[in-house]
């Protein structure tokens, strides 16, 4: 399998070459053009409860897999929202935590499910769930979508790194987040700034560099008023 992306960080587009017989899973309504290759829907890796738990973390309960005629062949995949597009390796007991609908695609064999975030959901904004991506064996690849750019930052031993809710896109399991707010009440009432995520540990977090609550704030008062 090859893979290449074109229009980054704008308006990313996934091309994914396959060989006689290969397979990539997809969201449902990601595809923008095929050839070669055969697309079946079903429930995905994990049957009937892992289709539930997919559902849980805000994603389709159904997956697209699509697979490479004898000739090999090509898909091209996209977002809905304008954005990036990253890939991330996970292996053995790796875990790649993503934010509510940010899955597009992934190689066979690795497996999404819906991982709680306790309480601590209510209060962050997002969802109470992170989609939890994860192989039983040998590497595979995720790819996650964004609203913005993507951009990768390291969290180290002894530091705390704050990220705004609204620009998380994932985290590796071996960082640790609590809720918080950056400043005093005043900031957090009149500052535009509302409750944040702070991380710990030793591993890598990535945020995207537009928040989709902000701008759908933003466009709201030049929409259609209801007449009635």
């Amino acid at each position: 399998m090859k893979t290449s992306i074109d229009f980054e960080a704008s308006y990313a587009l996934l091309n994914v070459e396959l060989a006689s017989g290969e397979q990539i899973k997809a969201e449902p309504g990601a595809l923008v053009a095929q050839q070669g290759v055969e697309m079946k829907t079903g429930m995905g890796g994990g049957g009937l409860f892992g289709g539930l738990k997919r559902m849980i973390g805000g994603e389709s309960f159904f997956v697209n897999t699509f697979t490479a005629g004898a000739e090999g062949g090509w898909v091209s995949l996209a977002p809905t929202s304008p954005g990036d597009i990253v890939p991330f390796d996970v292996e053995g007991s790796e875990n790649l935590f993503v934010q509510s609908g940010s899955f597009l695609a992934c190689t066979p064999n690795v497996q999404i499910d819906a991982q709680f975030q306790g309480f601590r959901g209510f209060f962050s904004g997002e969802s109470l769930f992170f989609l939890r991506a994860y192989t039983e064996g040998d590497r595979g690849t995720i790819y996650v979508d964004s609203y913005g750019g993507i951009k990768q930052v390291g969290v180290s031993p002894g530091q705390e790194l704050v990220v705004d809710t609204g620009h998380l896109v994932a985290f590796t399991d071996d960082v640790e987040y609590s809720i918080g707010k950056v400043g005093g009440l005043r900031s957090l009432v009149v500052g535009g700034e509302g409750l944040v995520m702070k991380f710990r540990g030793n591993g890598h977090v990535w945020v995207q560099s537009r928040n989709m609550a902000s701008f759908a704030e933003k466009i709201i008062p030049f929409l259609p008023k209801d007449s009635k």
